[in-house]
């Protein structure tokens, strides 16, 4: 049973990310989180550790600080955490930092800097400056691309800039990212995207990294409002989604300790003067023994529960930093764990390191092992129907999209 508490956390966004973040407020304080969007997520209304509620037309700009505003009234007595479970949402929160802060405990930067870290091209020019590696990239837009110019050899990633615009996107052989090994697949994505559809925004078109899901990496790392860090850990990501629709998402990660990850993190964090949560995606070049920034994000995924699942529970340092104005010390993490979402079946049969395999079945076997949706606590009869049903698509997903070509360079 929850327990009725001074401080109360608001999620805005993506259901799957918001039930990796309600599950650790829960763990930690016993507090259900009200999670908000302006879709009916079904899945997440049949879980007992957070409160949903369908607010109609949040996503529109003059109805977003209203609506919020509308909320926190509800909640007068209560300190409001907010958070924001995708990007579109994170985007939304810093754009009307000043406004909503009358309301709600706000822990993201301003909106400039988050801007910046959240725009490809800004990104790497930033993080040139403090020793980070990215494959090479080119922005192109819809009134060149007949004439682009190839500036790196295949295989390219191919990616639109503009996910929100391009989720709403209908039309044949679309895929989350594309992956292009010659110049006649590369003009068929090109027409695909821009003549078949109505996106007309940007596309990444950005070096391929080659190599199996198992050469990612992701850094967690949470930084204080006082500008220093407080918490860095490192997954190792050793399968990833591969259908169109999820192609890059993380399935499995297995903790991992690299100081060197982390130490540049933590530079690079508080040398900009960063607060809040942040997730870099890398991916290590076997080319020239170098790990490869691909993202930064600011918003917490599903994956990012890893971190909570090794003992260091990620949402506890943010609540318990701007809330209770606790003092905390740097902690890298170095708790060997597994978090996954896959039946351990698929984990098995399609991790193609067989090494990670063995480490992963003794990490199963001794306990030290969590998948963060399929929760035993929080399994009512008609949520375990629709995990078990998710569980088993899982098998023919991969039956039909795995195709041992890595395509993790996202």
């Amino acid at each position: 049973m929850a327990i009725e508490h001074a401080f109360l956390p608001v999620l805005l966004g993506d259901e799957m990310n918001a039930y990796g973040m309600a599950r650790a407020f829960y763990e930690a304080y016993g507090v259900k989180p009200l999670a908000l969007n302006h879709t009916n997520m079904e899945k997440i209304q049949q879980s007992d550790l957070l409160t949903f509620r369908e607010v109609p037309r949040l996503h529109i700009e003059e109805r977003f600080v209203t609506a919020l505003k509308s909320i926190a009234q509800e909640f007068i007595d209560k300190k409001l955490l907010l958070l924001a479970c995708d990007e579109f949402y994170v985007k939304k929160i810093v754009e009307h930092k000043a406004e909503l802060t009358e309301d709600f405990i706000i822990p993201y930067v301003d909106a400039t800097l988050a801007h910046q870290l959240l725009t490809r091209e800004k990104m790497y020019e930033l993080c040139a400056q403090y020793g980070f590696q990215f494959p090479a990239m080119h922005v192109c837009t819809v009134n060149d691309y007949d004439n682009f110019d190839m500036p790196f050899e295949y295989p390219i990633v191919i990616k639109p800039m503009n996910m929100e615009k391009y989720s709403a996107c209908i039309f044949p052989g679309k895929k989350k990212v594309y992956i292009a090994h010659d110049k006649d697949e590369k003009d068929s994505i090109f027409h695909a995207i821009y003549k078949e559809s109505a996106y007309r925004d940007d596309l990444m078109i950005q070096q391929y990294i080659p190599g199996e899901d198992a050469n990612m990496r992701v850094v967690n790392a949470y930084v204080g409002q006082d500008g220093k860090a407080k918490l860095l850990a490192v997954g190792n990501p050793i399968l990833e989604e591969h259908s169109p629709e999820g192609i890059g998402r993380y399935v499995a990660i297995m903790t991992t300790y690299n100081k060197e990850l982390m130490d540049i993190v933590k530079t690079f964090l508080e040398a900009i003067q960063f607060q809040g949560f942040a997730t870099f995606d890398m991916k290590y070049d076997d080319r020239d023994g170098q790990y490869k920034l691909l993202s930064i994000e600011l918003h917490n995924e599903l994956s990012n529960y890893y971190v909570t699942a090794s003992g260091y529970n990620f949402m506890q340092y943010v609540a318990d930093d701007f809330v209770r104005g606790s003092k905390q010390s740097l902690t890298y993490v170095e708790n060997k764990h597994l978090w996954t979402i896959v039946p351990n079946g698929v984990l098995f049969k399609y991790v193609q390191n067989e090494q990670l395999v063995i480490e992963a079945k003794s990490l199963i076997r001794q306990g030290m092992a969590t998948d963060s949706i399929f929760n035993y606590k929080d399994m009512n009869a008609k949520r375990w129907l629709n995990v078990t049903l998710d569980n088993l698509s899982f098998y023919r997903k991969y039956k039909k999209y795995f195709n041992n070509k890595g395509l993790s360079n996202i």
